[in-house]
C-alpha cells in the first residue's frame, strides 16, 4: 500500500517554493548592489512562478484524504517535512548568515534545489505507476530551476 499520494507531493512542492521565495527575498535584502538585488528578486519571482505551476497541477488532481489518526495529521507532517528538508526558515537564517557573496548564495540555492529534486525522485518510487508522470513534471520544473541558477552563476563569472 502506498502511504504517499501525488496530491501531497504537489502540496509539499508548493511549500518548498514558498520557503524558497522567502530565502531569495532575504538575499535581496542582504546585498546592497542593485544588480545583485535584481538577480535575487528574479530568483524569488521564479519561485513564485513554480509555485503557481504546482498549484495548477494540483488543481487538476482528484482530492485525496490519507488515513489519519486525527484530521490534518498527515498534512501537518508534510508541512513539517517541507520546513525541515529544503528551504526552512532556520536554514534561511543559517544561509543568510553564512552567505557573504553572490557566488555563495547561488551555490547554496543550487544545493537546496538539488535536495528538492532528490526528494521528488524518492517520492516517485512510492506513488502508483499511473501518477509517476505527474511527479516527473515536478522534477522537470526543479531541473529547470537548477539550470537557471547555474546559468546565472556562469553569467556572473562566479
Amino acid at each position: 500500500m502506498n502511504i504517499f499520494d501525488v496530491t501531497e507531493i504537489y502540496q509539499f512542492a508548493v511549500q518548498i517554493e514558498e520557503n524558497g521565495e522567502k530565502f531569495y527575498r532575504a538575499m535581496v535584502e542582504k546585498f546592497d548592489d542593485p544588480k545583485v538585488k535584481e538577480l535575487f528578486g528574479f530568483l524569488a519571482e521564479e519561485e513564485v512562478r513554480h509555485e503557481k505551476v504546482f498549484k495548477e497541477m494540483l488543481a487538476k488532481i482528484e482530492d485525496y484524504s490519507p488515513q489519519e489518526s486525527y484530521p490534518g495529521e498527515y498534512f501537518d507532517y508534510l508541512h513539517a517535512y517541507a520546513d525541515n528538508l529544503v528551504f526552512t526558515l532556520d536554514k534561511i537564517d543559517e544561509g543568510i548568515s553564512s552567505v557573504n557573496t553572490v557566488n555563495e548564495a547561488l551555490q547554496y540555492a543550487i544545493g537546496k534545489e538539488l535536495d528538492t529534486i532528490l526528494y521528488y525522485h524518492e517520492m516517485r518510487n512510492v506513488v502508483p505507476k499511473h501518477q509517476q508522470e505527474m511527479v516527473d513534471k515536478i522534477i522537470d520544473e526543479e531541473r529547470k530551476h537548477v539550470v537557471q541558477l547555474t546559468e546565472m552563476k556562469r553569467q556572473l563569472g562566479k
